[in-house]
């Protein structure tokens, strides 16, 4: 579990980055999106996911 002070720094870190002119809705949006990357990248670590064998076969085509 992250440390609140991190997680507190990183939204400011992205909410900085931003615009001078964004919107609410743009911050939420842009806040939203770190947290569903942040929560895929560790689907893997926790046994989650799908294996990149599995992947290749559902979407790849064999010729």
């Amino acid at each position: 579990m992250q440390n609140i002070q991190n997680v507190k720094e990183e939204a400011i870190k992205i909410i900085n980055q931003m615009p001078d002119d964004a919107t609410t809705e743009q911050i939420m949006e842009n806040l939203y999106f770190k947290i569903v990357v942040d929560a895929g990248l560790k689907q893997p670590n926790i046994g989650e996911g799908i294996p990149h064998e599995e992947i290749k076969k559902r979407f790849l085509y064999n010729d």
